[in-house]
């Protein structure tokens, strides 16, 4: 018989004999059966991670998940089950660069990312034309040295008053205060190119070209108070050579940076991604 229901399951625990026979005992107790299973565990910290789709009678998530905890009985695990079809809520804050909300828009609107994204942020007014087109609301919420404790305040509102589950800073050109990253620890995901270090500042592809690099990239990566260094979730080049112009640079750049979000943010929202101390575990 076809099970209708299905779950996803993602579990991080220490490592133990044991753990996966506790696992499909708890799925066989309420008659489950497992449609997909990925598991690693972390040699460094000894954290067992999996992720596992589960079919089962009743559209309950809760009963699997008592039905794994009871079996699995360890208070460090850390267990979580949702509905498959379930949809997280992804708020988007952009500045004045539009390649990477314009990606992600179309890939939401085409069912190629299945979040719920109820709100664009933004700290200047530039892409409430591209939120019109995909009727999303928009919000404008200037900042400047006086003003940005108030303004992080109302970001930390809209989190709560909108359940928002990540926040994708799709080319959103400000340093988040300490506060804020601690707020969002875990729940926010940032792209930069993968210049950094190397350069920093302003114009950073025409200061690589300047310098003649042969690759040009993006790296997305969970939020945190140092600056561009929480742990990474994707990364990818593109090649380049000394007949590409700085404008090409650019181009390229944007194109990967919009590739590399994108993945990033459809991994976290498959339950693809396992924070373990200061990097990931992610099963693409």
């Amino acid at each position: 018989m076809e099970l209708p229901s299905h779950h996803v399951l993602t579990l991080t625990c220490p490592d133990r004999p044991g753990v996966v026979h506790a696992v499909c005992s708890g799925i066989l107790d309420i008659g489950g059966n497992i449609v997909e299973n990925q598991q690693f565990t972390d040699p460094e910290t000894n954290t067992f991670c999996m992720r596992m789709q589960v079919a089962t009678a009743s559209d309950d998530s809760s009963q699997l998940h008592w039905a794994v905890a009871d079996r699995l009985d360890d208070p460090n695990a850390v267990i979580h089950v949702r509905p498959a079809h379930a949809r997280p809520n992804v708020l988007i804050m952009v500045s004045k660069f539009d390649h990477c909300l314009v990606d992600l828009l179309y890939r939401w609107r085409n069912g190629l990312l299945n979040v719920n994204i109820p709100l664009i942020v933004s700290n200047h007014p530039d892409c409430q034309p591209v939120a019109g087109r995909y009727d999303i609301p928009f919000l404008h919420l200037p900042v400047s040295k006086d003003t940005k404790a108030e303004q992080e305040a109302q970001i930390q509102e809209l989190v709560r008053s909108h359940d928002i589950d990540l926040v994708v800073l799709a080319r959103y050109m400000q340093i988040l205060s300490d506060d804020l990253c601690e707020f969002l620890r875990g729940r926010a995901i940032n792209i930069h190119h993968s210049f950094l270090p190397g350069f920093k500042g302003a114009r950073p592809y025409h200061q690589a070209h300047e310098r003649g690099v042969k690759l040009v990239g993006a790296t997305a990566h969970f939020v945190t108070a140092d600056l561009d260094e929480g742990p990474i979730i994707e990364q990818d080049v593109a090649r380049v050579n000394h007949v590409h112009t700085a404008e090409q640079l650019v181009e390229l750049g944007q194109d990967t940076e919009r590739l590399v979000l994108a993945r990033a943010v459809r991994y976290w929202a498959e339950d693809r991604v396992f924070l373990v101390g200061d990097k990931t575990v992610v099963f693409a």
